[in-house]
């Protein structure tokens, strides 16, 4: 079955626009019943050379979750989606975007008074490039309380501490399998990059009967933005943004080596004039020795009466 390809930033973003859609994607990547989603102010991305040039698309919302216990949470979502390995401070930009915005809150009302809270920061990277180090597809950082002293578990939460930390989930597009072990898995599969159609890219080919019943709803807005001319126009001009971005950055990286090369030529030339220096300094002090030698020769022919011509 034909899908558009969403790690194409027009395809996510027309993906992730479809509310039910979102809530089902967000839920199964989370682990948690979302039941809610509200769209913050959309999308912030990097730019850089020409206008619209982007390597960071970014999608917020404020969601709420239903706990096991029937009660609720509401949370931030964070969605980064990033082509390069060379986006990781851009990625801390935009997040501490989130922890400075003042509009980041949940009102409560007490005793006849409005108390703001800072709603919890839960983050998602989708990842276009492989970490270094990590092969799983799908990494989870949740965060712990221990005692500093006994090194015990806490299992109270403060708002103190929920509010300045955050759980973050990575996920590592190139690492996706076709050996699905779980529904996060199988549903990311629209993800995975092996399906793309040998003569466009911009369409994956997926095996639909592997995808759960409870995700066709992602599979079918994929299927639809495939068939939206503006949605394959746009996919061409992002591939030229990111040729033009790609061509920048290898006359940058030519730049660099050229500027690494030149200092290391420099640095050579330094030490051989260090060591032409040193031999001059060496053979100076040769010859005022020689110098010297011969002036005390001199002085001893001179006292034992020696004609110095002959």
């Amino acid at each position: 079955m034909f899908i558009a390809n969403p790690i194409y930033d027009v395809v996510f973003k027309y993906l992730m626009e479809d509310k039910e859609v979102a809530i089902l994607l967000i839920s199964e990547i989370l682990g948690e019943n979302v039941i809610d989603l509200e769209f913050k102010p959309q999308e912030s991305v990097g730019k850089f050379g020409k206008p619209h040039l982007f390597t960071i698309y970014r999608m917020d919302f404020s969601a709420k979750i239903q706990l096991p216990n029937q009660q609720f949470k509401q949370v931030l979502i964070e969605i980064q989606k990033a082509k390069f390995h060379t986006d990781i401070m851009r990625f801390r930009n935009y997040l501490g975007m989130q922890y400075s915005n003042k509009e980041n809150v949940v009102i409560e009302q007490s005793g006849g008074k409005e108390i703001k809270h800072a709603l919890p920061i839960h983050s998602i990277y989708f990842l276009g490039h492989r970490l270094d180090h990590i092969e799983a597809p799908i990494v989870q950082v949740k965060r712990a309380y221990w005692d500093g002293t006994t090194g015990e578990p806490i299992s109270e939460r403060e708002e103190f501490i929920e509010s300045l930390t955050h759980d973050s989930i990575i996920i590592q597009i190139p690492q996706l399998r076709k050996e699905m072990r779980t529904d996060l898995e199988k549903i990311l599969s629209v993800f995975d990059q092996s399906y793309v159609v040998h003569h466009d890219k911009h369409i994956l080919d997926i095996d639909d009967e592997q995808i759960p019943e409870k995700f066709r709803k992602v599979v079918r807005r994929l299927i639809k933005a495939n068939s939206e001319e503006e949605v394959r126009q746009n996919m061409n001009l992002e591939d030229e943004y990111l040729e033009d971005l790609q061509a920048q950055e290898r006359e940058v990286l030519k730049a660099k080596q050229e500027t690494a090369e030149a200092r290391q030529q420099a640095e050579q030339a330094d030490q051989r004039a260090e060591q032409e220096r040193e031999r001059a300094e060496q053979a100076d002090h040769r010859a005022e020795q020689e110098k010297k030698r011969s002036k005390q020769l001199i002085e001893i022919l001179k006292k034992h009466g020696i004609d110095l011509n002959e």
